[in-house]
Parts: structure tokens; C-alpha cells; sequence
């Protein structure tokens, strides 16, 4: 079994500052000119903080990726319109959050990044397969008609919530950030009242 390394433990506050960090970076500058200096000077630390718990800005990326991007959960609140509200919260604070810049810059260089594809296929699937079993429990439950669309139906919901976060003016972002929960609730609502099953 490997040694212990030696010294205080690593603060997970400081962790995250730096993946905070690395996330806004990345997100504004893009792969070209991510650097470890940019973070740490982001994140209020030295570069020797940064040079401790990763080697080069590859990995400092890769653990971004692994702590911010981890994908959508599975949702299982028992009602459609409850998993559906949480879905759409899921993806609107993928994207508005302060490692939303990311997830887009991953979407739009996805080639040039080290592991890349790997990272955003697992969020994508992630967030595919979540979605698709709330739509077929929906069905399994009379919440919805047999032949619904489960592709029509979340490319809806999900792409609206995308798109809302999408096109927030930067002035605006931290109000629409801050509404957020309530939008998701206002999508699903007008989405479910042409599918959902009447009562």
C-alpha cells in the first residue's frame, strides 16, 4: 500500500476555490489560454498551492471536470411534473452557475481538449438516461399517454432550459440565476398542460 504523503492534509476549502477558479477561467478564456498562473491568480493562491495536488494544467482541468461537470442524477420524486421541475433546475444550474461557462467552452472545443469527449459524453449521457426514465415512469404511471414522445417531450423541456440560460444578457445573469427554480417550474407547467393525461 502506496505512503501517506507526508505534511498537513490538503484543505478541501481550497480545493474547491481552485476548481471554482479553474472553472471561471476556462469558461471565459477557453483551453488556448488556460494556464495555472490564470488560476491562481483567480482563486487568491500561489502557484505552488495549485503545483501540490495537481501537475500540470491537464490535470488541473481533468479534476474541473470531475468535480464540476459530474453529470445529471437520477430523479425519482414520485410524480412526472416534480422529477420534470427537477430536471429542468438541474440543467439551468449546469449552465448558470459559475462553472456554466465551462460546460458551454467543453461544448465548443471539445476536440481540443484533453479527454473531452470523454467528460462531455458522460454528462450528455448522464443527463439522457435520467431524462428518459422520468419520461417512462411517467407513462408506467397514466401521467402520461402511451404514445408521448420522449424525445419530443424532454428535447422541450431540456432544450428550453438551455436555451433560457443561453441567452440571459450578462447583466442579467445572477437575476436569472436567482429565478431559476422558478422557471423550471413555469417550463414544466406549460409543457405538461398539451401532453399530461387528463384528470
Amino acid at each position: 500500500m502506496a505512503a501517506s504523503p507526508a505534511g498537513r492534509p490538503r484543505d478541501p476549502e481550497v480545493d474547491a476555490r481552485i476548481t471554482r477558479a479553474a472553472a471561471e477561467v476556462f469558461g471565459a478564456e477557453g483551453w488556448a489560454r488556460f494556464s495555472v498562473d490564470a488560476v491562481a491568480r483567480k482563486a487568491g493562491v500561489g502557484k505552488a498551492s495549485i503545483y501540490l495536488r495537481w501537475p500540470n494544467k491537464e490535470a488541473l482541468l481533468e479534476a474541473l471536470f470531475a468535480s464540476r461537470l459530474s453529470g445529471v442524477r437520477d430523479i425519482d420524486t414520485g410524480t412526472l411534473r416534480e422529477d420534470l421541475v427537477a430536471l429542468a433546475r438541474q440543467v439551468l444550474h449546469a449552465f448558470l452557475d459559475e462553472a456554466g461557462g465551462s460546460v458551454l467552452r467543453l461544448m465548443l472545443e471539445v476536440e481540443s481538449i484533453p479527454s473531452g469527449q470523454e467528460h462531455l459524453d458522460r454528462f450528455l449521457q448522464s443527463q439522457a438516461t435520467a431524462a428518459r426514465a422520468i419520461v417512462h415512469r411517467g407513462i408506467d404511471r397514466g401521467e402520461l399517454r402511451k404514445d408521448t414522445s420522449v424525445t419530443l417531450l424532454l428535447d422541450t423541456i431540456s432544450g428550453g432550459a438551455l436555451n433560457h440560460a443561453l441567452v440571459a444578457p450578462a447583466r442579467l445573469r445572477a437575476e436569472v440565476a436567482r429565478r431559476a427554480d422558478r422557471y423550471a417550474e413555469e417550463l414544466v407547467d406549460f409543457v405538461l398542460a398539451s401532453v399530461a393525461t387528463a384528470e
